[in-house]
């Protein structure tokens, strides 16, 4: 992305700015225009800025925006500006019952090649190629064999069902990412700026980092966290893996563990309430719930996620007879929460509000509002909100006006409070602002791409041909119709975000498993698990790479070493989707029945594939746990007493055997610095 200084960076970060507080405004006003309009102008905002900040290829001149960029980001707004200066022939007309005009063709035209360019700029080539593949399928079916046969469809038709309904570029993804992932990361760019993720690196340091494997397990903590504010696998272990990375080496873990271990975490962050990736949110506009549902139906698997690799991490640390970090290098807990405990409250306050059933997207604007009176007020945030709180649940809206106000009065009598309070409106709130539009552009393009091949599956049919084709290949049988799912969101995620990967198989894959007998939600998150753990996946694995790079490490040892620390995440789709218990959904007996036996089976995992549990385990007794974990993590009442009685009789076989002499202790002291950090 290109860093523009002076008066081009001045024009563009206005644009940024207003793209956001646009967003921002039309969701907490009735007189917002309608939802035709808030496309046309997402997707204004999104090419420009798609053309002004991204050059046309890597390597490019990075500090000025050339003449031919500015010619598309003009194109692009005559593009849009063509729908709204015939906004009334475009929205009410009858699509392939009205031919399109000359000019309707022209802008239908430039409009997609317009939307494919900066999607290929944004996020890669993959994407558009895919998008363009699916017109040709569209135009050329009658020549085509098997079930991808079809009568096929006009140029005319085609143009018309991808460019002017609301079943292509201006469908339901690009409207997701207007309303409700644009705020989410508004949100998140405010944590950021608030200082929120050296406070989950430092609290994760204080309360894991002593502890056997600590450098391990506080990449586990502190990733999981900072999903909240990043929602990226890459830009998870590109912010943590330089801390992370050095520290489990010094420590003693192999280069190629410890790139695994931070690739793994940072990738969870996508699947971990309360702030999930950007799928989530089109998840949840599919199966047309709130997005809270969707967060509760995450919860369990999330858990199991990150409890194998915690544990995963703890066997691995005690059988190579690691340590952690010295107690005189860690922060103190206590410090810690009195200094900047303040900064969890953002958090706290979007979870209870989407639990307690507000919207997604006002909670993210009251919660982003949260971020900034705790970077103004810090310690002081704590009496504030819980007022807030107390007056949000007894009293009437107007006394809440009049507490956040004091609290804006409280600010100025902290020592430095006028100076914080003019750079919170001068610089933190439009820097905020703007990192959160540009954050959103290369989700928003993505969006909009696969929205053309929504619009052709749609079209043409596909959907049903390939639910069809899927059950006939899968011979009837769900688990080979899973199999092919797991692999198909895999090869997509390689290739294209989380996102528009999920898209995809959210319009061939997942008809077919819902219509084999899944619940609707479990097909759609079993996909969308999948679609996220391509990024650990060989032979592309993006957030292996990253963190590979960092640590020095094998590419495709870290790679296989990331696959087996996250287990857990290939597994349990399988059981969510034969049993919902573990999405929470079902009795509650039997739910808390699933979550007690899944999370023993998640440690007895770990160990199996570590081959350590009270002491190193033979074959013999790593085949017991990794036997025992599959029947614990599937939650029936049969394969839970299965599971127990295997995993006693693997723990009786290490208790009655006589234990080896123990592996010396290895400390951070032992391994120089300077021998392990990358360079910088």
């Amino acid at each position: 992305m290109r860093k523009l200084a002076g008066y081009p960076g001045l024009v563009v970060g206005v644009v940024a700015v207003v793209m956001s507080v646009y967003h921002v405004y039309v969701r907490l006003t009735v007189y917002a225009p309608d939802q035709h309009a808030q496309l046309f102008i997402t997707l204004a905002f999104s090419l420009v800025l798609s053309f002004l900040l991204w050059p046309r290829r890597k390597g490019a001149t990075a500090d000025r925006v050339p003449w031919s960029d500015l010619g598309l980001a003009a194109a692009s707004l005559a593009c849009v500006g063509y729908m709204f200066a015939r906004y009334d022939y475009v929205v009410n007309r009858f699509p392939t019952a009205h031919p399109l005009e000359t000019a309707d063709l022209v802008v239908a035209v430039a409009g997609i090649l317009l939307v494919l360019e900066a999607t290929r700029r944004t996020i890669g080539a993959a994407l558009p190629i895919v998008a363009v593949a699916f017109l040709l399928f569209a135009l050329l079916g009658p020549w085509l064999p098997g079930f991808l046969h079809h009568r096929g469809i006009t140029m005319m038709i085609a143009l018309d069902q991808t460019w002017f309904t609301t079943e292509g570029v201006f469908g339901t993804p690009l409207a997701v990412a207007g309303s409700y992932v644009i705020l989410f990361i508004i949100f998140g760019a405010f944590l950021e700026r608030s200082g929120a993720g050296q406070f989950f690196m430092n609290f994760a340091n204080a309360v894991a980092g002593g502890a056997r494997g600590g450098p391990g397990k506080v990449a586990v903590v502190s990733s999981s966290m900072f999903g909240t504010i990043s929602g990226s696998a890459v830009a998870n272990v590109m912010v943590d893996g330089w801390l992370t990375i050095p520290m489990m080496k010094r420590t003693g873990f192999k280069p190629e563990a410890a790139a695994a271990i931070e690739a793994v975490a940072s990738t969870g962050g996508q699947i971990m309430p309360p702030i999930m990736g950007a799928a989530a949110f089109v998840m949840a506009e599919f199966l047309g719930v709130s997005y809270t549902k969707i967060m509760i139906a995450a919860a369990i698997p999330a858990a199991f996620y990150y409890g194998a690799l915690f544990a995963a991490i703890h066997f691995n640390a005690v059988g190579s007879g690691l340590r952690g970090i010295p107690k005189n290098e860690l922060p103190v807990l206590g410090f810690i929460i009195v200094r900047q405990g303040h900064l969890f409250l953002p958090v706290l306050v979007i979870l209870g509000l989407l639990l307690d059933g507000f919207t997604a997207t006002y909670a993210a604007i009251l919660s982003a509002l949260v971020v900034l009176y705790c970077w103004l007020l810090q310690a002081w945030a704590w009496p504030l909100v819980a007022a807030g709180a107390v007056v949000w649940v007894t009293g009437p809206p107007s006394l809440l006006w009049a507490l956040g106000a004091a609290g804006l009065a409280a600010a100025t009598f902290r020592p430095d409070g006028v100076e914080r309070l003019k750079r919170l409106l001068r610089h933190e709130i439009p820097t905020g602002l703007r990192e959160g539009a540009e954050h959103t552009i290369p989700v928003a393009m993505a969006c909009a791409s696969a929205g053309i091949v929504i619009g052709i599956v749609l079209q043409t049919g596909l959907a049903l041909r390939f639910t069809s084709f899927l059950i006939q290949l899968a011979g009837g049988h769900l688990i080979l119709a899973l199999l092919i799912t797991m692999v198909a969101g895999v090869i997509l995620g390689m290739g294209m975000p989380t996102t528009p990967a999920y898209i995809m198989q959210a319009a061939l894959l997942i008809p077919a498993i819902i219509k084999l007998g899944v619940v609707p939600i479990a097909a759609h998150m079993f996909a969308f698990y999948f679609s996220c753990l391509s990024a650990i996946t060989p032979p592309v694995a993006l957030a292996v790479y990253a963190a590979a790079s960092i640590g020095g490490a094998s590419l495709w040892g870290a790679g296989w070493h990331a696959v087996k620390f996250a287990a857990a995440g290939f597994i349990v789709p399988f059981f969510f989707v034969y049993n919902p218990a573990l999405l929470f959904i079902g009795e509650w007996t039997e739910i808390a029945r699933a979550v007690v036996t899944g999370i023993v089976g998640t440690v007895t995992l770990a160990a199996g594939l570590e081959g350590y549990f009270l002491r190193p385990a033979l074959w013999i007794e790593r085949g017991l746990f990794l036997a025992a974990a599959f029947c614990l993590i599937d939650p029936g009442f049969t394969t839970d007493m299965v599971g127990l009685a295997l995993l006693v009789a693997g723990l009786a076989s290490q208790r009655l055997r006589r234990a080896p002499a123990p592996a010396g202790d290895r400390r951070a002291a032992v391994v120089p610095a300077e021998a392990t950090d990358p360079p910088r």
